[in-house]
């Protein structure tokens, strides 16, 4: 979904081009080619290039014979390198969707339960005054009282961080967030605060501090809240992540009233009365409204707000019981403070806590992942499930359809080259290519400091069609050359490979430098569109270099393949008699 559009402009520009090459090239072939005169003088510019690629073909075609008297080599080298593949595939960092400095980035402080609001605007503004005095920060946006996502709380609060534009600063926005961590390590005005650059595109309901989930389930709450803490703690402990956080706070103050029903129903109250009497008292319940020329006004009934924060004023209310008379609320109910939690979360309807969790530097999200799993599995005792969520799970999810994805898309090619050839063993010497890019892509990577990530996936199925098209050269021209001529198998893979070496080198040298300002790129939202041109540059060089020699010596091996199967075919009548 995320390159639908992406998948429509390449079909689209292949269909346009497919046309154009089989109508107006001819035509334009017929009007502006001239016969070729040997007599003819050129410019130095031409004969300079021309004697290079002279020098290349020659020396191309020179070591292709020798690959040729050893194929065997170039066969284990193959699978060398197939192994190596899967190796490095292994070893590169795998990443979802990689950040990018937008020049905006988000923060979210929290603050012990139970700060009065006066303290929580005088901290939220004293940590905003921190991150302003950073020589790459422009504007902060702070806001008390209000979390990500609209999220309401006590003590909670939200920054917004603009940086100044990329030309006027030092650093990204990954770099600024790591000074400004450092500062507020120990703790800010008594806030802790965390800090995020969430990725282009976010994905997953869950609202968090960090950009990585780890959801918790159980039916027991008290076991569920004690695994909780505990794993939180082995979680901070980790140098492999940051900002570690939980949803779960218990050590909210509150006023705790058990309604004593029995004494209540002799002195004629009912629990109903008592909430009716509560809400009056602090629920700021409406009961008139006045109406003026231009406006109106609602009429609330509660406390002055200065006897709402007394535990006394709370005891010393009154209910009128069903004889009339006034009953005091503490003889009727159990008044005393306590702690409970904020909110009790659920999630896919069971009793849930949310582990949030951001990563350190240079850390992929796969490493990232296996790590928490990790520890989840030694913490977490029975009854206690856990999950990843968000980008996590999204994560996960698309690496395990991608390779799925690469795989039906080679099927599908190796199906059409099939029908097209009326061979089994052609398509498979034209798709020997597609190993060697992998490698180079996975290469040019894990060399860049880049991660594997949905874009460079994107790109590595498009190596598909781009390096395909050398194997087609060489091949559909050698099937032509055996059946005009009557060459042998080696000798017409050697002629066609020389014969189509200026296309092949053309066509491969247009798509790396249409590739290039991709993988080079530096400007505004270059972070994500380097993995995809890192991928293909790298793919279409590694390829080029290996495929030249790689498949000429497989289609004489898949030639010798099928003439075998031909003559045990034809023997298995003779055999049977």
């Amino acid at each position: 979904r995320l390159f639908r559009e992406f998948a429509v402009s390449v079909g689209v520009a292949v269909l346009v081009s497919g046309i154009v090459s089989l109508s107006m090239t001819p035509m334009m072939c017929s009007l502006m080619l001239k016969r070729h005169d040997p007599h003819e003088q050129h410019g130095r510019v031409y004969m300079m290039f021309e004697r290079v690629f002279d020098t290349m073909r020659d020396a191309y075609g020179t070591s292709l014979r020798w690959t040729m008297r050893h194929r065997g080599l170039m066969l284990f080298g193959s699978a060398v390198f197939l192994v190596l593949t899967v190796v490095i595939y292994r070893a590169v960092p795998q990443g979802f969707i990689p950040r990018q400095d937008a020049g905006v980035f988000f923060g979210n402080t929290r603050a012990p339960e139970g700060l009065p609001f006066n303290d929580l605007e005088r901290r939220q503004a004293s940590v905003a005054a921190i991150i302003e005095k950073n020589p790459n920060v422009e504007t902060v946006m702070s806001t008390a009282g209000q979390g990500t996502g609209g999220v309401v709380g006590s003590n909670i609060g939200r920054i917004i961080v603009r940086l100044k534009p990329r030309d006027e600063r030092k650093a990204g926005a990954d770099s600024v967030i790591q000074e400004l961590r450092r500062s507020f390590a120990g703790g800010a005005q008594g806030l802790r605060v965390f800090m995020n650059n969430p990725p282009a595109i976010r994905i997953g309901g869950l609202i968090s501090t960090s950009d990585y989930q780890l959801v918790l389930q159980g039916s027991d709450q008290k076991q569920l809240y004690a695994a909780s803490d505990v794993l939180e703690g082995r979680l901070r402990e980790s140098r492999l992540l940051q900002d570690v956080n939980t949803s779960l706070e218990l050590s909210n103050p509150e006023i705790q009233i058990d309604i004593l029903r029995d004494r209540a129903a002799v002195l004629g109250v009912s629990p109903q009365q008592i909430e009716t009497a509560l809400y009056n008292a602090y629920g700021g319940r409406r009961i008139s409204t006045l109406y003026g020329s231009t406006d109106q006004y609602n009429v609330l009934l509660e406390l002055d707000p200065k006897f709402q924060r007394d535990i006394n004023a709370l005891r010393s209310l009154y209910v009128q019981s069903s004889t009339g008379q006034m009953v005091p609320v503490q003889a009727v109910a159990d008044i005393k403070m306590g702690v409970g939690p904020v909110s009790v979360s659920h999630y896919g309807q069971l009793l849930s806590v949310v582990l949030s969790f951001n990563l350190a530097p240079g850390l992929s999200i796969g490493d990232a992942v296996s790590h928490v799993k990790e520890i989840a599995g030694e913490v977490l005792p029975v009854g206690v499930t856990y999950s990843v969520a968000g980008n996590a799970q999204a994560f996960e999810e698309a690496f395990r359809t991608l390779p799925i994805l690469l795989l039906v898309t080679i099927l599908v090619i190796y199906m059409v080259l099939a029908i097209l050839y009326e061979h089994y063993g052609h398509p498979i010497t034209i798709l020997t290519a597609l190993p060697f890019a992998g490698f180079g892509a996975l290469l040019m990577l894990w060399i860049a400091g880049q991660e594997l990530n949905v874009f460079s996936f994107v790109g590595i199925i498009l190596l598909v069609g781009l390096v395909k098209k050398n194997g087609i050269m060489m091949v559909d021209f050698a099937i032509q050359l055996q059946r005009e001529k009557g060459l042998s198998a080696a000798d017409a893979i050697v002629e066609a490979s020389i014969i189509r070496f200026r296309p092949i080198m053309m066509t491969t040298a247009a798509a790396i430098c249409a590739t290039l300002p991709l993988a080079l790129g530096t400007g505004t939202g270059s972070e994500m569109r380097q993995p995809l041109g890192i991928a293909v540059v790298g793919g279409l060089v590694f390829s080029q270099m290996l495929t030249l020699y790689v498949t000429p010596t497989f289609y004489v091996s898949m030639d010798r393949a099928a003439a075998f199967f031909r003559r045990r075919k034809q023997a298995l009548p003779v055999a049977g008699r």
